[in-house]
């Protein structure tokens, strides 16, 4: 038996948490994250600013997310995202592109540029000056801002998956909400 924690029942938590997460995908990583009480609202509230209100092309999104997952060895996430990916048009080219140790050539400079980004983010902490420089003429202060809180909220998310063991649904919930 692999250890793991436990997703929490919802006669375990508060009125407040489990109300709210009534209202989102019955996705493992949200009820996971319903463990913390305390954090549940302010992460769901920070994934949506990150995910529903940057301005910050949400394709491009997917591409630094997903290699996140990857660069981090987060199952769950890549697993969730690849589907997000898909249905933003990422095609299965880039994705294999993106699960190579060195971007494919699949990718455009952009992918590669993002990527780069994912990766310095994620495992050097922080972006070098060239890619800093790079992204800022790319995307501005703004949506430069955008990427990079997104990719850094995606490390600790695939952390957080990564430690707590969360476990695949039953069923892919994300590709069925996405195609119904």
């Amino acid at each position: 038996m692999t250890v793991h924690v436990p997703l929490p029942a919802d006669s375990e938590l508060p009125d407040s948490v489990r109300e709210r997460l009534a209202t989102l995908p019955p996705l493992n990583v949200f009820r996971m994250m319903a463990n913390a009480p305390a954090s549940f609202g302010p992460l769901i509230d920070f994934a949506g600013s990150v995910l529903f209100q940057s301005e910050f092309d949400a394709r491009e999104r997917e591409i630094a997310i997903l290699r996140v997952a990857r660069t981090t060895r987060s199952e769950y996430e890549w697993k969730q995202h690849v589907v997000v990916a898909t249905n933003l048009g990422v095609t299965n080219e880039e994705i294999a592109a993106i699960a190579e140790p060195q971007p494919g050539k699949a990718l455009d400079e952009t992918g590669k540029l993002l990527c780069r980004v994912a990766d310095e983010i994620s495992l050097d902490v922080r972006l070098s000056d060239e890619a800093l420089a790079a992204v800022l003429a790319r995307y501005g202060r703004r949506q430069t801002t955008e990427l990079i809180l997104c990719v850094s909220y995606f490390n600790m998310v695939s952390r957080f998956l990564e430690s707590t063991r969360t476990q695949f649904e039953s069923t892919n919930v994300l590709a069925e909400s996405l195609n119904a």
